[in-house]
Formats: C-alpha cells, structure tokens, sequence
C-alpha cells in the first residue's frame, strides 16, 4: 500500500507571486499618473509665462484668450494682475 501527501507549497508561492504582481502593477500605475499629473501642472505654468511674456509685448486680443483658458479668469484686470506676479 502507497501512502502519498500532497502539498501546496507551489500553491503558495504561486498565490504570493501573482499578489506581488498586481500590487507593483498597481504602484507602477500610480507612480506613472503621478508623474503625468506632475508634469501636466509645470507645462500649463509654463504656458502661462509665455502667453503673459507674449502679452506684455503685443497685448493682442489672442493671447487675452489663451491666457483666459489657461488660468479660467474672465475680466482682462485680473489677466494683467496674473501676469505681473509671472513678469516679476
């Protein structure tokens, strides 16, 4: 008579690997958004400096739009009042 056990230890360690997989999946797509997001913020103040570089020069009435939908002021005052904190 043949008596056998099994065990699970390959179970185990498979369980563990595919937890560790969904996890630095997981940390590798939050630290990726973070990353975007990040970079997002420092291209749109950039974009800000430049279109209120542009408008000290020209003052057109384009670069008073690109600026509005930029940073959601409507009145041109408050344009001008972001602009000179960015100028400085």
């Amino acid at each position: 008579m043949k008596f056998e056990v099994k065990t699970d230890n390959k179970n185990y360690s498979n369980s563990f690997l595919n937890v560790f997989k969904v996890a630095s999946i997981l940390g590798l797509i939050f630290i990726f958004s973070d990353v975007a997001i990040k970079l997002g913020l420092v291209s749109r103040n950039y974009q800000i400096q430049y279109n209120c570089r542009l408008l000290a020069v020209s003052k057109s009435k384009s670069d008073f739009k690109k600026l509005s939908r930029l940073s959601n002021l409507k009145s041109k005052q408050e344009i001008w009042e972001l602009c000179k904190e960015f100028i400085k």
